[in-house]
């Protein structure tokens, strides 16, 4: 979810790379899951997300919808986010407040409580200062933290995907009706609802990547 907010109010002023460490341990967070409720509508589901999901429970996106799954409307475009139970927790969490998908858990979810600042085409991380409840927490290098294979492809991936929905945000506030529609529909069935085989699923994004930059400049 996007923040339009000073980034030196909310961190420690710093802008971090993925060998950079920051504190970030806190022990496996020792029980504690206060970050995985009363999320709101924060958590926002990317690609990549969305078939990690799948493979792991082995079910489409249609099975997700409804159940761990809602697509709604941010700034014009239609996105997955990821639905709350009725205590307004994470339907992921076991009996003692644990992440029983943690090995496979979105994107959102593994910064926490990184966040990115994207500029000029890129991005880098920073530390948000005000949101984890552990006070005392080690220093751990940041593409640890995250742990993602293959993580320069995960960022460029995460690059791309960034910028693409970007650009459709502001062609958005030129349409409406069923252009908007349409615009809305071929983000979803390109990305989302269209399977990615158990194979390379970058090189799967990326021909799709191309294919709607194709639409967009046209």
């Amino acid at each position: 979810m996007e923040r339009y907010v000073k980034i030196e109010d909310i961190s420690d002023g710093k802008r971090y790379k993925s060998n950079d460490m920051a504190k970030l341990g806190c022990n496996e967070c020792e029980g504690c899951s206060e970050c995985c409720h009363n999320v709101g509508e924060s958590i926002i589901l990317d690609p990549w997300d969305v078939y990690m999901l799948e493979t792991n429970l082995s079910c489409g996106f249609e099975g997700l919808l409804g159940k761990y799954l809602e697509l709604k409307v941010f700034q014009g475009v239609i996105l997955p986010y990821l639905l709350l139970d009725e205590k307004e927790g994470c339907h992921f969490l076991n009996e003692e407040g644990r992440c029983s998908i943690h090995g496979f858990r979105p994107g959102f979810c593994r910064l926490f409580p990184l966040g990115r600042i994207y500029e000029n085409g890129s991005f880098s991380y920073f530390l948000q200062t005000q949101e984890c409840k552990k006070e005392r927490r080690t220093k751990v290098k940041i593409s640890k933290w995250l742990g993602i294979p293959n993580l320069s492809s995960y960022e460029k991936f995460i690059c791309e995907w960034h910028y693409l929905v970007k650009d459709v945000q502001e062609l958005a506030k030129q349409m409406e009706g069923q252009g908007l529609k349409e615009w809305n529909l071929y983000l979803l069935q390109a990305f989302f609802a269209a399977p990615y085989e158990e194979r390379d699923f970058y090189m799967q994004f990326g021909k799709r990547y191309e294919e709607a930059r194709k639409r967009l400049d046209s």
